[in-house]
């Protein structure tokens, strides 16, 4: 039986991260950004922006990502015209026909959603139509009964992949292609029966059942409210819809 091969995983890239306020995407804000062009055998490119939220940075967020208000308002740039160059520059990798990767991306892009729209910037998805890698949803799909966290962190541990400066939004946007890529070539079916758009379709159904899974698990355990917090939708929830 021949196999179909696809090449999407020797192809660049395109990681995105934010480091922002708070958990929240329907409130909180973006602080900083990076946008990078990784693998296919080219040299990685990197964008980062940094942001003046317009709000006081929480000191809870400052404790992982190491930005004080004082930091953001002095050297930040406001806060609409970073959201508007960042969903510019994916929209323009999108045109490309390359996927963009994202850890946990229904997170990411739901507050870069809510950010253009609070801001009267086009929203990504009403730009273009972008196929998205999410390493959260891959492995917790190729690898489903494995025991431990799927953070970043602990992902980068388990497919040897260097973390350097952990919650720096252009270190986790490259490691974050890094994982994808290794999760690609230790899981060789991933790039024979998916096209790129086959494997985003597989991911909105595989990233339904995992949270379908976890509510499931806390209304067991009589965590209702945290049940009814869980995103159901993948890789943006959306508008105005809160938790599906």
């Amino acid at each position: 039986m021949t196999r179909t091969w696809h090449s999407w995983h020797s192809r660049p890239l395109v990681g995105f991260d934010l480091e922002t306020t708070g958990t929240d995407p329907e409130s909180d804000r973006i602080v900083s950004a990076a946008v990078v062009r990784w693998g296919g055998g080219k040299p990685t490119e990197s964008l980062t922006w940094l942001a003046d939220p317009g709000v006081e940075i929480p000191a809870q967020a400052t404790a992982i990502h190491k930005i004080t208000t004082e930091a953001a308002r002095s050297a930040g740039r406001p806060a609409p015209d970073v959201i508007e160059e960042i969903t510019e520059v994916l929209a323009d990798a999108v045109a490309e026909g390359l996927p963009i990767v994202v850890m946990n991306a229904s997170y990411d892009l739901t507050l870069l959603d809510r950010e253009a729209r609070r801001h009267g910037t086009a929203p990504l998805s009403i730009r273009s139509a972008p196929r998205v890698l999410d390493p959260k949803v891959l492995d917790k799909e190729v690898d489903r009964y494995r025991r431990g966290k799927r953070t970043l962190s602990a992902l980068c541990e388990h497919y040897v992949v260097p973390l350097e400066g952990a919650h720096n939004s252009e270190a986790d946007a490259k490691a974050a292609c890094a994982v994808t890529w290794k999760i690609a070539k230790r899981y060789w079916w991933l790039t024979t029966k998916y096209s790129l758009g086959e494997l985003h379709d597989a991911q909105v159904r595989w990233a339904r059942r995992h949270a379908e899974g976890l509510r499931d698990h806390y209304a067991s355990s009589g965590q209702h409210e945290r049940a009814a917090d869980v995103r159901l939708d993948w890789p943006l929830s959306p508008a105005g819809g809160g938790p599906r």
